[in-house]
């Protein structure tokens, strides 16, 4: 096991470096706030700013840091609630962090957090999820889930603001995008938007995740089900994995929730179990008992079909985004070419023929374990800050 040590960097004057940390929003528990656990234990005394605190929705851990929530959050009505519609004010609102005491700025960004203003010999490493998909890689479905829900003039509304209010928002995405002086990604997938998008360079750290908290089960204890694990919202495509399996007539269950689950649910097999939102423990034996994961959506990495990886358990996904890194084809799981129920039935017929052995499964996921991202996130910081310092010197 790799031993967690903080990145050995000196400024150009020769000091120990001051060190922030910016993360997006801390009201949620996620796979990014895992991320910010991993890299906070790098920097512990690194101060985290955010534009959102709730202290009631992050793991009860993180309430011991030094969080500097931004002064709006506690001005604008509902933030915690309604902060989806204050898009519009979030370029504003994330410049409006003093960050000038620092050498080295961290940014954990999903949103708008590489946006943050530094000094010119403060530097700026990033660390990207994706580029706002809103704004990008998925416009119009968020254009069109936003547009279609509520009543009638809100509907509207959003109808005539929301291309408005995107066009302003990419245009400052792309300029904040420059302020960045060094960008690393989660995965190829968000490496080519990165590069297509803000026409940078950004390299690859892929994201920890847990592996060593799940086992591997003997034959004996393995179920007939195949799951599917995810919240239930359009763009992950859990309908897809729905209706295959009503056509094969197996048992899916399915864990999670989101406003997709009456829906559905009116389309779902009589072999289809719908059990909600779920514990980590619950978790932890679905993944290790499961047949196999059913992922259907795209991602920009996808940490479940790791975890389930590491417990042994093949994998059927979507041969597009992230699982195209952490999947092997044939040995860990199989893709299905298109996104659509017809394509997953032929990929789970050809699941079956096959023949996996867990211990492979489970032994590829430790590439993606926690330690190992400790390790390749230290160096970055390490050869990136002293690509900087070294410059800043030379301007000298």
């Amino acid at each position: 096991m790799l031993e967690r040590q903080a990145p050995q960097i000196i400024t150009a004057r020769g000091t120990k470096p001051r060190v922030a940390i910016v993360h997006d929003f801390l009201n949620q528990s996620g796979g990014a706030e895992e991320v910010l656990r991993e890299i906070k234990g790098l920097f512990p005394e690194a101060p985290i700013f955010t534009l959102a605190y709730d202290k009631k929705r992050v793991p009860s851990d993180f309430n011991e840091w030094k969080i500097e929530p931004l002064g709006w959050s506690k001005r604008l009505p509902k933030m915690h609630k309604w902060y989806k519609y204050y898009m519009p004010l979030y370029p504003t609102m994330i410049e409006q962090m003093n960050l000038q005491d620092f050498d080295l700025v961290i940014s954990s960004s999903y949103l708008v957090a590489h946006g943050v203003l530094t000094r010119s010999e403060t530097a700026h490493l990033s660390y990207c999820y994706t580029p706002m998909r809103q704004a990008w890689e998925l416009y119009f479905d968020y254009k069109h889930d936003y547009t279609k829900t509520g009543f009638k003039p809100k509907r509207d509304l959003f109808k005539f603001f929301y291309p408005i209010v995107f066009n302003y928002v990419r245009m400052w995405d792309r300029l904040a995008s420059e302020r960045v002086d060094f960008y690393s990604c989660i995965s190829e997938t968000t490496r080519r938007r990165i590069d297509k998008f803000y026409s940078r360079t950004a390299d690859i750290i892929y994201p920890p995740v847990h592996t060593g908290k799940f086992k591997v089960r003997p034959k004996n204890e393995i179920g007939e089900f195949y799951l599917c694990l995810s919240r239930l919202v359009p763009y992950k495509r859990i309908d897809i994995a729905v209706e295959a399996f009503r056509k094969l007539d197996l048992p899916l269950i399915i864990a999670g929730d989101g406003v997709q689950i009456n829906y559905l649910k009116k389309i779902a097999g009589p072999k289809t179990k719908f059990l909600g939102w779920i514990d980590e423990a619950e978790k932890i034996e679905l993944l290790e008992s499961c047949r196999a994961l059913v992922f259907p959506g795209v991602e920009d990495f996808g940490i479940v079909p790791v975890e389930a990886q590491a417990a042994g358990r093949p994998v059927i996904a979507l041969g597009e985004g992230g699982a195209t890194e952490t999947v092997i084809p044939e040995q860990t799981g199989v893709f299905f070419e298109h996104q659509s129920a017809e394509s997953l039935l032929d990929a789970v017929e050809r699941f079956q023929r096959l023949d996996f052995d867990p211990a492979i499964i489970a032994n590829s996921a430790k590439r993606f374990d926690t330690a190992v991202f400790r390790e390749n996130f230290k160096l970055w910081v390490e050869k990136r800050f002293s690509e900087f310092s070294r410059k800043i010197q030379e301007g000298k």
